[in-house]
């Protein structure tokens, strides 16, 4: 199964539950954007397995080695639980752990739940990287335990300018050397728009959008 058989799938799906929404949306950045994606709506238990299922495609295909799967609280939680089940499912039984927003002052204490992450590479687990806040935090937090952040692994990598002329997973890239990988990205969408021919406005909205703040390539 090829990169852009799971991804165009993905993107089907994520339309299908209504997660990628279209009209206009203002994002983090106060730009007007002409779709909208909330990880949160795949909330069912046959929805977060799929997703799940989809993740797991994308690091069998993508993600660079890794020992450990971290998820930061409060998204990353349920999903890197639901793709360690996936990826032990497929016969790759991998340790994970997320964080606590604050940390416990009584039994273990600390921040940390779930296997120690100290001196195993970790994949960071998260729905989109907008501002990268949730990738920064979560790489000074494992450097904190003397853990060694490896990658990080997105559902949807918007392709669109972050604070200057690179995207904001190529920011997250050339800031800690991280490889991203996605399920799918904008072009995955944009090819998906294209084969339908009642989202012809809708196809010309997301071109004018990127071509004000998109740029040409994912990150690498």
């Amino acid at each position: 199964m090829g990169v852009s058989d799971f991804s165009e799938r993905f993107i089907a799906f994520a339309v299908e539950r209504q997660v990628i929404r279209f009209g206009e949306f203002k994002t983090k950045a106060g730009r007007l954007s002409p779709y909208f994606f909330n990880a949160g709506l795949f909330n069912t238990g046959a929805a977060l397995a799929t997703l799940c299922e989809f993740y797991a495609d994308a690091i069998e295909a993508q993600a660079p080695p890794f020992d450990l799967l971290f998820g930061p609280a409060y998204k990353g939680i349920p999903l890197v639980a639901g793709i360690a089940l996936t990826l032990a499912r497929r016969g790759r039984d991998v340790p994970f752990a997320y964080n606590r927003k604050e940390a416990k002052d009584h039994g273990e204490g600390g921040v940390l739940v779930g296997a120690d992450p100290q001196g195993k590479r970790v994949l960071i687990v998260d729905d989109v990287i907008s501002a990268g806040t949730s990738v920064r935090e979560s790489v000074v937090l494992l450097n904190q335990v003397q853990a060694l952040p490896a990658g990080v692994v997105i559902a949807l990598d918007r392709m669109e300018r972050g604070q200057a002329e690179l995207s904001a997973t190529q920011e997250v890239t050339h800031q800690w050397g991280l490889p991203v990988c996605s399920v799918a990205t904008l072009d995955h969408l944009v090819a998906h728009l294209a084969r339908d021919s009642t989202q012809i406005e809708t196809l010309g909205r997301v071109h004018a959008y990127r071509q004000q703040y998109g740029i040409s390539t994912p990150a690498d």
